[in-house]
Protein backbone atom coordinates (compact mmCIF):
# COMPACT_ATOMS: atom_id res chain seq x y z
CA UNK A 1 0.00 0.00 0.00
CA UNK A 2 1.00 3.07 -0.94
CA UNK A 3 2.05 5.93 1.96
CA UNK A 4 -0.21 8.53 0.40
CA UNK A 5 -3.17 6.29 0.22
CA UNK A 6 -4.81 8.00 3.07
CA UNK A 7 -3.84 11.67 2.52
CA UNK A 8 -7.05 13.33 0.79
CA UNK A 9 -6.25 15.16 -2.62
CA UNK A 10 -6.63 18.52 -2.29
CA UNK A 11 -7.35 19.18 -5.98
CA UNK A 12 -11.29 19.90 -6.93
CA UNK A 13 -12.92 17.41 -8.75
CA UNK A 14 -12.76 17.81 -12.19
CA UNK A 15 -16.70 18.87 -13.71
CA UNK A 16 -17.91 16.89 -16.00
CA UNK A 17 -17.98 18.55 -19.77
CA UNK A 18 -21.67 18.82 -19.62
CA UNK A 19 -21.82 20.73 -16.72
CA UNK A 20 -18.84 23.05 -18.09
CA UNK A 21 -21.06 23.72 -21.07
CA UNK A 22 -24.36 24.54 -19.38
CA UNK A 23 -22.37 27.14 -17.40
CA UNK A 24 -20.95 28.60 -20.43
CA UNK A 25 -24.13 28.97 -22.06
CA UNK A 26 -25.74 30.31 -19.28
CA UNK A 27 -23.22 33.09 -18.87
CA UNK A 28 -23.21 33.91 -22.85
CA UNK A 29 -26.98 34.40 -22.48
CA UNK A 30 -26.68 36.84 -19.24
CA UNK A 31 -24.03 38.79 -22.06
CA UNK A 32 -26.17 38.98 -24.37
CA UNK A 33 -29.00 40.24 -22.54
CA UNK A 34 -27.43 43.37 -21.07
CA UNK A 35 -25.94 43.71 -24.96
CA UNK A 36 -29.41 44.10 -26.25
CA UNK A 37 -30.49 45.95 -23.26
CA UNK A 38 -27.97 48.67 -23.78
CA UNK A 39 -28.31 48.93 -27.70
CA UNK A 40 -32.11 49.48 -26.88
CA UNK A 41 -31.30 52.50 -24.26
CA UNK A 42 -30.82 56.61 -25.25
CA UNK A 43 -28.39 57.22 -27.91
CA UNK A 44 -27.44 60.14 -26.21
CA UNK A 45 -27.23 58.34 -22.58
CA UNK A 46 -23.58 58.95 -21.30
CA UNK A 47 -22.53 56.95 -17.93
CA UNK A 48 -22.28 59.09 -14.98
CA UNK A 49 -18.65 59.34 -14.18
CA UNK A 50 -19.09 61.96 -10.88
CA UNK A 51 -21.73 63.08 -8.58
CA UNK A 52 -22.14 67.06 -7.88
CA UNK A 53 -21.99 67.92 -4.19
CA UNK A 54 -24.46 70.98 -3.03
CA UNK A 55 -22.78 73.38 -1.27
CA UNK A 56 -23.25 73.65 2.55
CA UNK A 57 -24.63 77.03 3.69
CA UNK A 58 -22.28 77.63 6.58
CA UNK A 59 -22.55 80.50 9.16
CA UNK A 60 -20.48 82.81 7.31
CA UNK A 61 -22.24 82.58 4.23
CA UNK A 62 -25.97 83.09 6.02
CA UNK A 63 -24.13 86.55 7.79
CA UNK A 64 -23.05 87.65 4.31
CA UNK A 65 -26.67 86.98 2.89
CA UNK A 66 -28.52 88.47 5.70
CA UNK A 67 -25.97 91.38 5.19
CA UNK A 68 -26.32 92.05 1.49
CA UNK A 69 -30.08 91.95 2.08
CA UNK A 70 -29.80 94.31 4.70
CA UNK A 71 -27.49 96.88 2.51
CA UNK A 72 -30.36 96.48 -0.71
CA UNK A 73 -32.82 97.28 1.43
CA UNK A 74 -31.35 100.30 3.44
CA UNK A 75 -30.56 101.43 -0.39
CA UNK A 76 -34.40 101.30 -1.23
CA UNK A 77 -35.30 103.36 1.91
CA UNK A 78 -32.71 105.89 1.02
CA UNK A 79 -33.91 106.09 -2.67
CA UNK A 80 -37.74 106.08 -0.68
CA UNK A 81 -36.76 108.98 1.45
CA UNK A 82 -35.26 111.29 -0.86
CA UNK A 83 -38.03 110.99 -3.51
CA UNK A 84 -40.22 112.18 -0.48
CA UNK A 85 -37.79 115.04 0.34
CA UNK A 86 -38.10 115.97 -3.04
CA UNK A 87 -41.78 115.54 -4.08
CA UNK A 88 -42.19 117.96 -0.56
CA UNK A 89 -39.67 120.49 -1.67
CA UNK A 90 -41.66 121.10 -5.12
CA UNK A 91 -45.11 121.31 -3.51
CA UNK A 92 -43.77 123.68 -0.82
CA UNK A 93 -41.96 125.57 -4.05
CA UNK A 94 -45.35 125.72 -5.72
CA UNK A 95 -47.20 127.13 -2.33
CA UNK A 96 -44.85 129.84 -2.14
CA UNK A 97 -45.57 130.47 -5.75
CA UNK A 98 -48.94 130.95 -5.82
CA UNK A 99 -48.66 132.64 -2.49
CA UNK A 100 -46.66 135.02 -3.78
CA UNK A 101 -48.93 135.81 -6.89
CA UNK A 102 -51.71 135.66 -4.30
CA UNK A 103 -50.05 138.25 -2.34
CA UNK A 104 -49.21 140.82 -5.40
CA UNK A 105 -53.01 140.32 -6.42
CA UNK A 106 -53.91 141.90 -3.07
CA UNK A 107 -51.71 144.71 -2.73
CA UNK A 108 -52.63 145.79 -6.03
CA UNK A 109 -56.37 145.47 -5.71
CA UNK A 110 -55.54 147.27 -2.45
CA UNK A 111 -53.70 150.09 -4.38
CA UNK A 112 -56.73 150.54 -6.60
CA UNK A 113 -59.05 150.45 -3.99
CA UNK A 114 -57.30 153.38 -2.75
CA UNK A 115 -56.61 155.32 -6.09
CA UNK A 116 -60.84 154.92 -6.73
CA UNK A 117 -61.46 155.96 -2.88
CA UNK A 118 -59.09 159.07 -3.18
CA UNK A 119 -60.95 159.96 -6.72
CA UNK A 120 -64.23 159.63 -5.29
CA UNK A 121 -63.46 161.84 -2.19
CA UNK A 122 -62.26 164.23 -4.37
CA UNK A 123 -65.36 164.27 -6.10
CA UNK A 124 -67.38 164.49 -3.27
CA UNK A 125 -65.13 167.24 -2.10
CA UNK A 126 -65.73 169.42 -5.17
CA UNK A 127 -69.34 168.35 -5.38
CA UNK A 128 -69.94 169.89 -2.01
CA UNK A 129 -67.88 172.91 -2.84
CA UNK A 130 -70.41 173.38 -5.73
CA UNK A 131 -73.24 173.12 -3.92
CA UNK A 132 -72.06 175.69 -1.45
CA UNK A 133 -70.87 178.08 -3.89
CA UNK A 134 -74.19 177.84 -6.00
CA UNK A 135 -76.02 178.56 -2.73
CA UNK A 136 -74.07 181.58 -1.97
CA UNK A 137 -74.00 182.87 -5.86
CA UNK A 138 -78.15 183.19 -4.96
CA UNK A 139 -79.26 186.76 -5.13
CA UNK A 140 -80.46 186.98 -1.14
CA UNK A 141 -83.71 188.90 -2.26
CA UNK A 142 -85.65 186.47 -4.23
CA UNK A 143 -87.47 183.71 -3.03
CA UNK A 144 -86.37 180.04 -2.56
CA UNK A 145 -87.29 178.84 -5.63
CA UNK A 146 -86.43 181.86 -8.17
CA UNK A 147 -82.47 182.24 -6.28
CA UNK A 148 -82.75 178.05 -6.97
CA UNK A 149 -83.66 178.86 -11.30
CA UNK A 150 -81.27 181.98 -10.76
CA UNK A 151 -77.98 179.79 -9.05
CA UNK A 152 -78.65 176.93 -11.98
CA UNK A 153 -78.54 179.82 -14.62
CA UNK A 154 -75.56 181.40 -13.17
CA UNK A 155 -73.51 178.05 -12.75
CA UNK A 156 -74.42 177.07 -16.79
CA UNK A 157 -74.17 180.41 -18.30
CA UNK A 158 -73.06 180.40 -21.99
CA UNK A 159 -70.08 183.25 -22.39
CA UNK A 160 -68.95 183.63 -26.37
CA UNK A 161 -65.52 183.73 -26.50
CA UNK A 162 -63.21 186.13 -28.23
CA UNK A 163 -60.89 183.33 -28.59
CA UNK A 164 -59.17 182.75 -32.83
CA UNK A 165 -57.94 180.00 -34.41
CA UNK A 166 -57.01 176.85 -33.12
CA UNK A 167 -57.60 178.48 -29.50
CA UNK A 168 -61.74 179.27 -30.71
CA UNK A 169 -62.06 175.88 -32.23
CA UNK A 170 -60.72 174.29 -28.91
CA UNK A 171 -63.49 176.68 -26.65
CA UNK A 172 -66.29 175.53 -29.16
CA UNK A 173 -65.64 171.93 -28.90
CA UNK A 174 -65.66 171.62 -25.19
CA UNK A 175 -68.37 174.57 -24.95
CA UNK A 176 -70.51 171.79 -27.40
CA UNK A 177 -69.77 169.26 -24.70
CA UNK A 178 -71.48 171.05 -21.35
CA UNK A 179 -74.18 168.78 -20.25
CA UNK A 180 -72.59 165.31 -21.14
CA UNK A 181 -72.04 163.29 -18.14
CA UNK A 182 -69.59 162.29 -16.49
CA UNK A 183 -67.45 158.95 -16.39
CA UNK A 184 -64.11 157.99 -14.80
CA UNK A 185 -61.93 156.58 -18.25
CA UNK A 186 -64.44 158.65 -20.31
CA UNK A 187 -63.43 159.90 -23.69
CA UNK A 188 -66.55 160.52 -25.81
CA UNK A 189 -68.51 160.77 -27.50
CA UNK A 190 -70.99 161.70 -24.82
CA UNK A 191 -69.35 160.37 -21.66
CA UNK A 192 -65.94 162.47 -20.52
CA UNK A 193 -63.58 162.62 -17.88
CA UNK A 194 -61.79 165.68 -17.42
CA UNK A 195 -58.39 164.67 -19.18
CA UNK A 196 -60.18 162.87 -21.63
CA UNK A 197 -62.55 165.85 -22.79
CA UNK A 198 -59.58 168.29 -22.89
CA UNK A 199 -57.40 165.85 -25.11
CA UNK A 200 -60.81 165.43 -27.46
CA UNK A 201 -60.53 169.22 -27.97
CA UNK A 202 -57.18 169.76 -29.02
CA UNK A 203 -56.60 166.71 -31.07
CA UNK A 204 -59.27 168.82 -33.35
CA UNK A 205 -56.76 171.43 -34.03
CA UNK A 206 -53.76 168.45 -34.51
CA UNK A 207 -51.98 168.81 -30.64
CA UNK A 208 -51.56 165.20 -29.25
CA UNK A 209 -52.00 165.80 -26.00
CA UNK A 210 -50.98 162.86 -22.95
CA UNK A 211 -54.27 161.26 -21.79
CA UNK A 212 -54.30 162.06 -17.93
CA UNK A 213 -54.10 165.07 -16.18
CA UNK A 214 -51.02 164.92 -14.32
CA UNK A 215 -49.26 165.08 -17.60
CA UNK A 216 -51.64 167.55 -19.21
CA UNK A 217 -50.64 169.59 -16.27
CA UNK A 218 -46.83 170.06 -17.44
CA UNK A 219 -47.60 169.94 -21.18
CA UNK A 220 -47.32 173.38 -22.38
CA UNK A 221 -45.75 176.48 -21.45
CA UNK A 222 -46.70 177.70 -17.43
CA UNK A 223 -48.26 180.79 -17.25
CA UNK A 224 -49.96 182.65 -14.10
CA UNK A 225 -53.91 182.78 -13.35
CA UNK A 226 -53.49 186.86 -13.78
CA UNK A 227 -52.70 186.31 -17.63
CA UNK A 228 -54.61 183.76 -18.89
CA UNK A 229 -56.00 183.34 -22.61
CA UNK A 230 -59.06 181.53 -24.36
CA UNK A 231 -57.92 177.88 -24.91
CA UNK A 232 -55.36 177.80 -21.77
CA UNK A 233 -55.22 174.45 -20.16
CA UNK A 234 -56.03 174.71 -15.97
CA UNK A 235 -55.39 172.03 -13.65
CA UNK A 236 -56.02 171.57 -9.80
CA UNK A 237 -53.35 170.36 -8.16
CA UNK A 238 -49.22 170.66 -8.53
CA UNK A 239 -47.78 170.31 -11.92
CA UNK A 240 -46.78 166.91 -12.86
CA UNK A 241 -49.63 165.67 -10.16
CA UNK A 242 -52.81 167.55 -10.97
CA UNK A 243 -56.18 165.54 -10.29
CA UNK A 244 -58.30 167.80 -12.26
CA UNK A 245 -57.79 169.62 -15.84
CA UNK A 246 -60.28 171.83 -17.85
CA UNK A 247 -60.20 174.73 -20.33
CA UNK A 248 -60.23 178.27 -19.95
CA UNK A 249 -62.94 179.80 -22.24
CA UNK A 250 -62.52 183.66 -21.43
CA UNK A 251 -64.43 185.76 -19.37
CA UNK A 252 -63.70 184.28 -16.16
CA UNK A 253 -65.17 180.63 -16.82
CA UNK A 254 -63.55 177.42 -17.92
CA UNK A 255 -65.75 174.02 -19.25
CA UNK A 256 -64.38 170.74 -17.52
CA UNK A 257 -65.69 167.63 -16.86
CA UNK A 258 -66.19 167.84 -12.88
CA UNK A 259 -67.79 164.63 -11.21
CA UNK A 260 -70.33 161.93 -11.76
CA UNK A 261 -73.01 164.25 -9.56
CA UNK A 262 -72.60 167.59 -11.98
CA UNK A 263 -70.97 166.31 -16.02
CA UNK A 264 -69.45 168.73 -17.83
CA UNK A 265 -70.18 172.37 -17.08
CA UNK A 266 -69.27 175.39 -17.85
CA UNK A 267 -68.44 177.41 -14.57
CA UNK A 268 -66.64 180.64 -13.29
CA UNK A 269 -62.94 180.33 -11.71
CA UNK A 270 -64.52 181.24 -8.15
CA UNK A 271 -66.97 178.41 -8.58
CA UNK A 272 -63.51 176.43 -8.19
CA UNK A 273 -60.45 178.35 -8.61
CA UNK A 274 -57.22 176.39 -10.07
CA UNK A 275 -54.02 175.89 -9.05
CA UNK A 276 -51.88 176.85 -12.52
CA UNK A 277 -52.00 176.96 -15.85
CA UNK A 278 -50.25 175.89 -18.87
CA UNK A 279 -50.63 177.51 -22.18
CA UNK A 280 -50.16 175.08 -25.69
CA UNK A 281 -51.38 177.37 -28.36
Amino acid sequence: MSHTAHIPSHRKPRQSASKTALRAGVAGGVLSTIAVAGAAGPAQAEPVTQTIEMPTITAGLSTTVAASAQATQQVALDLETRANEEAAATDAAKKAKKAKAEAVRKAEAKKKAEVEAKAKAEAAERASRTAARTTLSAPSGSSSSSSGSTAASASTVSYSSSATGSAASVVAFVQSHVGDAYVSGGTGPNSWDCSGLVQAAFRTVGVDLPRVSQSQSTAGTQVSLSNLQPGDILYWGGAGSAYHVGVYVGGGQFVGAQNSSTGVVQRSLDYDPPSGAVRVL
